[in-house]
C-alpha cells in the first residue's frame, strides 16, 4: 500500500537520523531541513522580498532549523527576526541568521524582549510566526516564557517547525498551553500528533520534507485512496451474489425505526452480493418500501447489530452471535460488549460510549483518544473504531489507523448507522475486521465529502453517495 502515511515516534526517528548522520557531513540533516521550511514560508507567504517573519527559538535543534530557514529567507529579502527564549540558542544558526541581516533578540521569562544588538526593541507587525520553540525530544506544555511569546502574537498566523510546539509527539495529547499552527513543516516522516486529535487539530496543514531517512514499519498509519481501493472487494467475472458476500442486519426497534433503515443503507452499498434483514415489523416494512433488494432471514457471512435496538439490543446479539461469523457491533449493543470477545468483531463507539465501555469520563477519552481506543482493543480483544473527527481504528496488537477522510457536516445522526452498515459490508465480502473497519471509515467519510459539496447533509445522503465513491478507486481486477 504504497500511499500510506505512516507516523513513527520519537524514538524510531532518532534511530534513524542517528544512522543517517553517521554517513553523511556533519550539519546535513539541518541544512536539508532548514531549506524545505524557508520554502514552505516563502510558498505560505506567496513570496519572501519585503515579508515580515518572526523567529520563536529554544534551545534544540528545532530552533537551529528556524534560525538556519531564517538566514535562508533574510537573503531572499524578509525582514527576519529571531525571538531566543533560551541562552543556549543554535550558536551557528544565530550566527547565520546575523551574517545574513537577520535580527536576534533575547526574549526575557517576562515575555519582554531585550534588544541584543544596539536597534531600539519596536514591535513590527508580522506576517508570519515560526514556531521553532521545542523539538519533538521536548517534553509536552509550554514554559512561561514561550507562553508569553505566543501570546504576544496572537493573531499572526503560525508555520510549526516538526511539531506545534507543547504538544505531546507520541499520543496526539495537548497539555496546555501549547502552539496551533497553521502550517506545520515535519522532517523525514509523520508523527502521530499529525495524525491523531486533538494535537492534529494543532497542526493545521502538515508538509512533509523528504530529509533522507531511512524507517521501520509504523504502528500508527493513514490510509490513502489508492490503499482503500486495494482493499475493497471486487467482483470475479464469475461472481454470484453469494460468494460476493452476504450481510444480515439486526438493528433498529419500534422505538428507533430509523436506525435500522439507515444500518442498511450503509450495508446496501453495492460492495456485498446480499443484505438481510432480521428484525422489527415496522423496520422491515420501511426497510422493504426503499429497498426491495434486501431479503428476509437466511445464512450469512457477517452481522451489523446493535443501532437503535433499544431493549432488545442483547437478544440481537445473542442471536448474531449464534452464527459464529464476524460482526459489528455497534450502540445500544456495545452494552453487552463481553458476549462478543474473542470473536471477529468490530465495536463502534463515540467517546461517551467508548468511556462507559471503560468506566471512565468522556473528557477523558477525548483528550487521550489513542489511549483509550488503544485500551479497549486490548481488554476486549477486539477491533474498536473510536468514531470522531478523527476516527481511530485500533486493533488488539496495538496498531492504529487513523482516518483522514470526512467533513463537520457528517456530525448528523445516523451518520453512525451508515457507517456499521458498511463495515459489514466489507467483512461480509471477506475483508478482516481491522481492514474493514479501517476502508470503511475511510469511504463513509469520503462519502460524507461528496454529498456535502452542495451544503449541509443528512445521514442518508452519506448513504447514497457510498456507490459513488467506492466506484471512484480503481484497481485491477483480481486474477
Amino acid at each position: 500500500m504504497g500511499g500510506v502515511i505512516q507516523a513513527h515516534t520519537v524514538e524510531q526517528v532518532r534511530a534513524a537520523e542517528a544512522e543517517l548522520m553517521a554517513r553523511v557531513p556533519a550539519g546535513t540533516l539541518m541544512q536539508r531541513a532548514a531549506y524545505g521550511l524557508a520554502y514552505a514560508v516563502v510558498d505560505f507567504l506567496a513570496g519572501a522580498y519585503g515579508r515580515r517573519v518572526v523567529l520563536l527559538v529554544g534551545s534544540g535543534d528545532n530552533g537551529g532549523d528556524a534560525l538556519y530557514a531564517g538566514a535562508v529567507l533574510a537573503r531572499r529579502g524578509a525582514y527576519v527576526e529571531a525571538w531566543l527564549l533560551s541562552d543556549s540558542a543554535h550558536k551557528g544558526g544565530v550566527a547565520a541568521l546575523r551574517g545574513a541581516g537577520g535580527r536576534v533578540r533575547r526574549t526575557e521569562p517576562t515575555g519582554r524582549r531585550a534588544p541584543t544588538d544596539g536597534s531600539t526593541g519596536s514591535n513590527p507587525r508580522f506576517d508570519v510566526v515560526v514556531d521553532g520553540i521545542v523539538g519533538i525530544g521536548g517534553r509536552p506544555g509550554l514554559r512561561e516564557e514561550a507562553a508569553a511569546a505566543l501570546d504576544r502574537l496572537a493573531g499572526v498566523p503560525l508555520v510549526a517547525v516538526d511539531t506545534p510546539s507543547g504538544v505531546d509527539v507520541d499520543t496526539g495529547e495537548t497539555p496546555e498551553p501549547h502552539a496551533v499552527a497553521d502550517v506545520t513543516v515535519t522532517f523525514g516522516t509523520h508523527k502521530v500528533a499529525h495524525l491523531v486529535d486533538p494535537a492534529a487539530g494543532a497542526a493545521g496543514v502538515v508538509q512533509l520534507v523528504d530529509i533522507g531517512l531511512d524507517l521501520p514499519p509504523a504502528d500508527v498509519e493513514a490510509l490513502q485512496a489508492e490503499d482503500v481501493a486495494a482493499l475493497l472487494p471486487r467482483p470475479h467475472p464469475d461472481a454470484q451474489k453469494y460468494t460476493r458476500g452476504v450481510v444480515g442486519v439486526r438493528a433498529g426497534s419500534a422505538t428507533y425505526p430509523g436506525a435500522g433503515l439507515l444500518s442498511v443503507s450503509g450495508a446496501a452499498c453495492g460492495l456485498a452480493g446480499m443484505v438481510r434483514y432480521v428484525g422489527d415489523q415496522d423496520v422491515h416494512d420501511l426497510v422493504h418500501e426503499q429497498h426491495p433488494e434486501v431479503v428476509g432471514a437466511g445464512r450469512v457471512q457477517a452481522w451489523v447489530v446493535g443501532s437503535g435496538s433499544a431493549d432488545g439490543a442483547e437478544g440481537t446479539l445473542r442471536e448474531a452471535l449464534a452464527d459464529d461469523v464476524p460482526l459489528v457491533v455497534d450502540a445500544d449493543a456495545l452494552a453487552y460488549v463481553d458476549l462478543a470477545h474473542g470473536r471477529p468483531v468490530v465495536l463502534t463507539p463515540h467517546a461517551g460510549e467508548l468511556a462507559t465501555m471503560l468506566g471512565c469520563e468522556r473528557v477523558e477519552v477525548e483528550d487521550r483518544p489513542l489511549h483509550h481506543a488503544r485500551t479497549a482493543a486490548e481488554r476486549y480483544d477486539a477491533v474498536v473504531l473510536l468514531k470522531g473527527r478523527r476516527s481511530l481504528v485500533a486493533a488488539p496488537d496495538g496498531r492504529v489507523r487513523v482516518n483522514r477522510t470526512g467533513t463537520p457536516w457528517l456530525a448528523t445522526a445516523g451518520a453512525g448507522d451508515v457507517l456499521g452498515g458498511v463495515i459489514g459490508a466489507l467483512l461480509a465480502g471477506g475483508l478482516t475486521p481491522y481492514d474493514a473497519a479501517s476502508a470503511g471509515a475511510w469511504l463513509h467519510g469520503a462519502a460524507a465529502t461528496l454529498a456535502a459539496q452542495d451544503g449541509p447533509i443528512v445521514a442518508g445522503d452519506v448513504a447514497r453517495a457510498l456507490p459513488a465513491v467506492a466506484g471512484t478507486l480503481h484497481t485491477s481486477p483480481p486474477g
